[in-house]
């Protein structure tokens, strides 16, 4: 009986080995999937805007599409980034200045809804308003920002092709600059 049980054993391992050997030498090796990494800022210099739709403070739909034509500046934000409440005011100013010349500030908050909105009010940002969570956090990423740090703005042309990025507080010089070419 000890016999038997033997030679099943190694009947198996020979089948088994001989199947593994088949596979190594005669079929093709198995694809192995590419990770693809997100985009960094600079990455995304260049290339034609990612579509994005989200909430804004009011819950209305909007997307990227509904700023065609436009000199747009996203801006990533949060009610608890100082640098990004710091910034605001100075965007909101240049929103006002330029909207006649196609420039347009659209904010993109990491926060919840109810937040955003009075903190919107408290300071009387007249520029729009978009709202969200992970949906935001997957937009900055498709924007560049792989780190989910703010303030993150992206400057795009009235052919919706990305021309600047920038990570971290933005001052008015700085916009100005990048913008005055697009204008």
């Amino acid at each position: 009986m000890n016999r038997l049980v033997l030679l099943f054993l190694l009947a198996g391992l020979l089948g088994g080995g001989g199947g593994w050997l088949f596979n190594a030498l005669v079929l093709d090796e198995p694809e192995v999937p590419v990770v693809k990494q997100p985009p960094t800022p600079e990455s995304v210099l260049g290339l034609k805007r990612p579509d994005f739709t989200l909430g804004n403070v009011d819950g209305q739909r909007v997307s990227a599409a509904d700023f065609n034509g436009e000199v747009l500046l996203l801006n990533f934000w949060a009610t608890w980034c100082e640098p990004c409440r710091a910034e605001m005011p100075m965007l909101d100013q240049l929103h006002a200045e330029l909207s006649d010349q196609g420039f347009q500030v659209v904010g993109i908050a990491l926060d919840d809804v109810q937040q955003a909105r009075a903190f919107v009010e408290k300071l009387g940002i007249k520029y729009p308003v978009l709202v969200g969570m992970a949906d935001v956090m997957a937009t900055g990423r498709v924007y560049g920002n792989r780190s989910g740090f703010l303030p993150y703005s992206v400057l795009i042309d009235r052919s919706e092709i990305i021309r600047w990025t920038h990570l971290g507080e933005i001052s008015r010089s700085e916009v100005m600059e990048q913008v005055r070419p697009f204008l």
